[in-house]
């Protein structure tokens, strides 16, 4: 794999990438303990989000062929279309956090997974455009006439995003629906499998109908997925039970708070906010979405009330 992507910028420092895999690991290993600590509530629902993860990111490398990666310590499959173990586990914990913070808002189930979904979105958009210039994976605009910088969003491609949104939806929403089945291993397992067949039907069948014969591009499937699960939030909101916080020990804020900082922080020692202001913005802004969503209901609306 070429090491720079057809990009300007060289190759991430030697302990940039056992860093952020290990890391990660850690992450794993902590929410592991919260959940044994609370009875295994939810245990299956993130271990069932690392094979769901490694499987769409087998199924893009190898079928669809969407990206490759960088070279990690664990990886898995043959080069150059193998895969690093620690981004099936970063689907896992970010599925799980995600879901312990909606689960604290009490939101009807579909309401609660489209949630999920913007949670998930909104530690992807800082985190990719800084992990893509970091080399730690590669959307092959090098082999097409797009800038690499520019392409759609700042290099990453509107199918990521959508991809993003119709992953952790549509795992969370089935997984909250079948929560009552007496055999729980069942859950994750059944989750998976429709999950993957709507993903597949849809990047296999229906995204490339839509642009080869109807010509639309991969931006407005986008769009229009954000206003369903918008609409879907709304209108859950209002019927939603207010529940106790447990605190900023729980995953549900730490586990968010380590993907931004750390990618934030990588994204101005790198210099990537000299590259374009308005990235630079973006970035920033999405920091303070997550500070805000993630921050006590007490506050928030005390935000809320300064603004108006």
């Amino acid at each position: 794999m070429p090491p720079y992507f057809g990009m300007p910028y060289g190759a991430a420092p030697s302990f940039c990438y056992p860093f952020t895999e290990f890391s990660v690991y850690l992450l794993f290993v902590l929410c592991a303990l919260h959940s044994v600590r609370h009875k295994g509530k939810h245990l299956g629902f993130m271990l069932g989000g690392v094979v769901f993860g490694l499987l769409l990111e087998f199924v893009d490398v190898y079928f669809l062929k969407g990206y490759t990666y960088g070279r990690f310590i664990v990886m898995l499959g043959k080069e150059p279309l193998d895969i690093p173990l620690w981004i099936g586990v970063g689907w896992g914990i970010i599925m799980y956090s995600s879901r312990l913070f909606t689960d604290r808002m009490g939101l009807p189930v579909f309401a609660a997974a489209a949630f999920d979904a913007f949670l998930a979105l909104n530690i992807d958009g800082t985190m990719d455009v800084t992990a893509y210039r970091l080399h730690m994976w590669d959307w092959g605009w090098s082999s097409s006439d797009a800038n690499p910088l520019t392409a759609q969003w700042f290099g990453i491609p509107w199918n990521n995003y959508f991809g993003w949104l119709v992953v952790i939806f549509t795992y969370s929403a089935f997984s909250r629906l079948f929560s009552n089945w007496r055999l729980k291993i069942l859950i994750p397992v059944v989750a998976i499998v429709l999950s993957e067949i709507i993903l597949y039907g849809w990047f296999n069948n229906i995204n490339p109908w839509l642009k080869n014969h109807l010509g639309i591009p991969s931006l407005y499937p986008l769009i229009f997925l954000w206003i369903i699960l918008i609409l879907l939030i709304l209108s859950g909101w209002k019927r939603r039970k207010q529940m106790k916080p447990e605190g900023f020990l729980n995953p549900a804020w730490w586990v968010p708070a380590w993907f931004h900082v750390y990618f934030t922080i990588w994204f101005f020692i790198s210099g990537f906010n000299r590259e374009n202001m308005g990235m630079t913005i973006f970035a920033l802004a999405n920091l303070l979405l997550a500070v805000f969503i993630h921050m006590p209901a007490r506050k928030r609306s005390n935000v809320l009330l300064q603004i108006d």
